[in-house]
């Protein structure tokens, strides 16, 4: 950790600014570049620790750039198959630790915001295994017993009724693994109430506030920040400053191992008589649908180009919304009529191993990004460890 860091080349012809905008706008305790799930729970979090100091929120867009509020809206912590492949290549604290953190994440958001500000809907997660995955099961008790400490009871049941029961293909699902403990929340209305909560705390939310530049003095932290209205950028001050920027990072810290992954998602028009509640994983977690009332809700396929979805760009691919799509008709609701109402995607951040990047990059500078694609369940749990670092 170095005393003193500088980012990028400083401008030094910053925009004229008023006697009050100096002493109003520009000058606070702690500033937070990013206003996704870690920034606005690091801005909240240091508000509980220090209600009287003043806090910004700076954001490039004008919604959280990322994935924050573009995510599927589930409550989860690793599937069955999904951990096993984690087991493959990290040691078990190392795995024990990840679901951890992604369950006190959750906790931690319910309990600040409340279940019904986030639409919190516990009806449980599923995981959807074909032939090729069916070997998983030989392992549910080892795995039940390495996450007993932390559930108290065993998390993974195989439910193969429900194949029919859920109407899902018999052809192409032969087990399907139950874990009560998950659920499922709304991502606008919890962003949104995340965003009220902090407010109601004086934080203050600068939007359309692009970063360009930082550097640590060992006093302070001037921070950059573009200006749309001129061609001269704006600098701010803080004692503080915490960076959860996930994705797009890179603009800032060009050497830190950060890896964009997009994820595409879409939504079906309301299906009548739909047969599932949940949340729904296949194929070690790179795909998972849920329902939204009696709509459908899917995304995933990043595994069929990993290369291309390596990308911060907004858009959708023809490859994969067709699988999407391919696999709704022949896996999930091969008996029933559907319609695509809406399509999107949104930007995660991955890296070698899925351990988030959480340190100290300087004396007055902190840093939490790396969420690889669990930002609803570490969030709250990263952003309070932020706001704990930039408090000693």
């Amino acid at each position: 950790m170095l005393p003193f860091l500088s980012i990028s080349q400083p401008n030094t012809q910053y925009i004229m600014l008023s006697y009050w905008e100096n002493k109003h706008f520009t000058s606070y305790d702690f500033i937070i570049i990013g206003s996704g799930i870690v920034g606005l729970s690091t801005a909240a979090s240091l508000a509980e620790l220090h209600p009287n100091k003043s806090i910004l929120v700076l954001e490039k867009g004008i919604f959280p750039t990322g994935a924050s509020t573009k995510n599927a809206g589930f409550a989860c912590f690793g599937s069955l198959t999904e951990l096993l492949s984690d087991l493959d290549y990290m040691p078990l604290d190392m795995v024990m630790h990840l679901v951890d953190e992604r369950w006190s994440g959750l906790q931690k958001l319910r309990c600040r915001l409340g279940d019904e500000a986030i639409e919190f809907i516990q009806d449980g997660g599923y995981e959807l295994l074909s032939d090729e995955e069916i070997d998983a099961l030989d392992a549910i008790d080892a795995v039940n017993k390495m996450l007993f400490p932390l559930f108290k009871k065993d998390v993974f049941h195989i439910k193969d009724e429900l194949i029919e029961q859920f109407g899902f293909n018999s052809g192409m699902v032969q087990s399907v693994v139950y874990n009560p403990f998950e659920g499922q929340i709304d991502t606008g209305k919890m962003m949104r109430s995340l965003l009220n909560y902090v407010q109601q705390k004086n934080v203050t939310l600068l939007t359309g506030s692009e970063v360009l530049h930082f550097e640590d003095s060992g006093s302070d932290v001037r921070v950059e920040v573009k200006n749309t209205a001129t061609n001269s950028p704006i600098a701010f001050s803080a004692q503080k400053l915490a960076i959860c920027t996930n994705a797009f990072t890179p603009s800032l810290l060009p050497n830190l191992e950060v890896k964009a992954g997009r994820g595409q998602v879409l939504v079906t028009k309301p299906i009548e008589n739909l047969k599932f509640k949940g949340v729904f994983h296949m194929d070690e977690g790179y795909y998972y649908f849920r329902n939204h009332g009696n709509r459908v809700i899917f995304g995933g396929g990043r595994n069929l180009d990993f290369q291309g979805e390596s990308t911060t760009e907004f858009a959708t691919t023809d490859q994969i919304i067709h699988t999407l799509q391919q696999k709704l008709k022949d896996v999930i609701l091969p008996q029933q009529d559907f319609e695509i109402e809406h399509k999107w995607a949104g930007i995660m951040a991955f890296g070698k191993n899925k351990r988030p990047i959480h340190k100290k990059l300087s004396e007055n500078v902190a840093i939490g990004v790396r969420l690889g694609g669990m930002g609803v369940a570490i969030g709250s749990s990263l952003g309070e460890k932020l706001a704990h670092q930039l408090s000693e």
